[in-house]
């Protein structure tokens, strides 16, 4: 991609999306949005001014919202290596209140290269700031860091382009089809089976549809992102999959068997797989999460250690709205040594909710939310780690 843009290119863009939307709806299958993932801005623009990439992420989203494209990503800033250049770091904020629509993040670790500690620093200052400066703070909800995220997801905020070839890819909201598998099992056995098999079926529907939109479109396919996204109402919650299986509550022991066991089943799925390809808990979009988030069942590091078995890391986690930039530090590390360490796509999306401290309750409005309680932090950074060190890199097992 160059720029300034081609219109037309947008505009096909926008065909080919409504096609592939009117073929979904065709195959019984909604869709809820269509989204334009772009390659990384600073490989666009280089090292941009503010204004610069505000000009740039303001045009697309014109020309998006005119195709009827819901939403679009301008990529990462990508500084996984030592030295990397942290400018387009501070660009974030300029974009994310210029904009409504556009998603943008920052890859700061990767298993072959390392973590960027200078880079952890500027995504908690960006993080703080962006929390400070939009509305309830509810701008962090389109801002991620990134650790180990290749390519190619659909999922937002993780996608970009890597500059290749156009291609397309399907990312589920499927938390239904492990609810409904669970719902009557009588045995681990037979959730197995029952979830294995929806898994296929829904599969199955999808290729039918890419099979079509390559036929058609001459575009390359670039798989199916089969994470378990929820959606807030309790048939459509992987918290209620993970208690429909036998455990009592989400956050309970036992949840990490469940995380375990639903993502083992995915991976016995055979289809193109893409991105995350696991389960997610987004607080904020889990109306069972929420709950138990109420309940104090789970903490951020409980979270976290879901991760460690089945991906995608922390979602529309919401923070008090006076956490410091050393403990917004503190958990992206956390996130970014996990994703290298077990060489796994992880993100972190924290929401500070300014005026909120730790245990009240979030008043977004906002169509894909439910409200839930402010999760506690920890009342401690990583100022000394910081201030001595700027990229580690680890010795990874093969």
């Amino acid at each position: 991609m160059t720029y300034p843009f081609d219109e037309g290119s947008t505009v096909a863009i926008g065909r080919f999306l409504k096609s592939a939307r009117q073929m979904l709806e065709d195959a019984g299958l909604e869709t809820q949005t269509t989204r334009l993932a772009t390659p990384p801005f600073p490989d666009v623009l280089g090292d941009p001014t503010a204004i610069q990439v505000v000009e740039m992420a303001q045009i697309l989203e014109a020309s998006c919202a005119d195709q009827g494209i819901d939403y679009v990503s301008i990529g990462p800033a990508l500084v996984d290596e030592p030295n990397a250049l942290l400018s387009p770091v501070y660009r974030v904020p300029d974009v994310l209140g210029h904009t409504e629509r556009v998603f943008v993040t920052v890859a700061l670790a990767s298993a072959k290269r390392g973590i960027n500690l200078a880079a952890i620093q500027a995504s908690a200052e960006v993080i703080r700031e962006v929390a400070q400066t939009t509305p309830q703070g509810f701008g962090t909800l389109r801002f991620a860091v990134l650790a180990n995220c290749p390519p190619g997801s659909p999922f937002f905020p993780a996608a970009y382009h890597d500059g290749g070839p156009s291609r397309f890819a399907f990312a589920t909201e499927a938390a239904d089809l492990a609810v409904a598998a669970f719902r009557h099992a009588r045995t681990l056995d037979e959730a197995r089976h029952n979830l294995i098999d929806a898994f296929e079926s829904a599969a199955a529907r999808l290729m039918a549809v890419a099979d079509r939109l390559v036929d058609e479109h001459h575009l390359h396919f670039g798989g199916i992102d089969f994470s378990l996204a929820p959606y807030p109402n309790q048939a459509t919650s992987i918290g209620a999959a993970i208690e429909r299986l036998g455990v009592d509550r989400f956050g309970g022991s036992g949840t990490l068997f469940g995380v375990a066991f639903i993502t083992d089943c995915l991976r016995q799925v055979d289809y193109p797989r893409c991105g995350y390809s696991g389960l997610m808990f987004p607080v904020l979009e889990d109306s069972v999460l929420a709950a138990r988030a109420d309940d104090r069942s789970y903490d951020i590091d409980s979270l976290l250690l879901y991760s460690t078995v089945c991906g995608t890391g922390l979602d529309t986690v919401p923070l008090p709205g006076d956490v410091g930039v050393d403990e917004l530090a503190g958990i992206l590390l956390d996130v970014a040594t996990v994703a290298v360490m077990l060489n796994k796509p992880l993100g972190a999306r924290l929401m500070p909710v300014p005026n909120l401290a730790a245990d009240q309750r979030t008043a977004f409005d906002f169509d894909y939310f439910t409200n839930a309680r402010v999760l506690p932090i920890k009342s401690s950074g990583i100022s000394q780690l910081l201030r001595r060190n700027q990229f580690i890199s680890f010795q990874i097992q093969k």
